[in-house]
């Protein structure tokens, strides 16, 4: 059994993965932390040293190691999906769930972490609202090809979006539901 979440960063994924982990009985992972664990380098670094290219590849062969694991919810990296092979095999490990907020909302949430700034690099030119709103508009139809739940997390208790989450689940998931 394997969950994975997906979205543009500030959607929720590493905040919502350890509670929906909790109410499972999974463990979970936070796919850009195990990567800069692995790597012992942030992916600003990478990104600054060996390229978009080489980061994607490091990327990869990390989630295919995580793929293997059992009772598992995975927050992925935002640009994950970029991979058509990655975006199968989440497909094939179970349900996958799309975090979607508006672009106001990422760039406020981006802002208030404060995390991101020192570990993630720009991916465009512009950064700011700009990069995300472009790289939304470029990433949502892969987010969707991807994505067997859609979630807004928007204007909601983290609470009611586990819920949501788990009454969405196939049956077998929510029969492993802790009260």
């Amino acid at each position: 059994m394997f969950i994975t979440l997906i979205g543009y960063r500030g959607t929720g994924k590493s905040t919502l993965a350890p509670r929906l982990a909790s109410k499972l009985g999974f463990d979970w992972v936070d796919a850009d932390v195990e990567l800069e664990n692995c790597t012992g380098r942030s992916i600003r670094e990478i990104f600054a040293t060996d390229g978009e290219p080489e980061f994607r590849r490091i990327e990869r062969e990390i989630l295919v190691q995580l793929l293997k694991r059992d009772r598992l919810v995975l927050a992925a990296g935002g640009g994950a999906i970029l991979n058509e092979t990655t975006r199968q095999d989440f497909r094939a490990a179970g349900p996958v769930v799309w975090l979607q907020a508006n672009v106001e909302t990422i760039a406020r949430r981006i802002l208030r972490d404060g995390t991101p700034t020192p570990h993630r690099p720009n991916l465009t030119s512009t950064g700011g609202v700009d990069e995300i709103r472009a790289l939304i508009a470029h990433r949502e139809p892969l987010y969707r090809d991807c994505a067997t739940i859609t979630l807004a997390t928007e204007g909601a208790s983290l609470e009611t979006l586990v819920q949501r989450i788990l009454t969405q689940l196939p049956p077998d998931y929510r029969q492993e539901i802790r009260v």
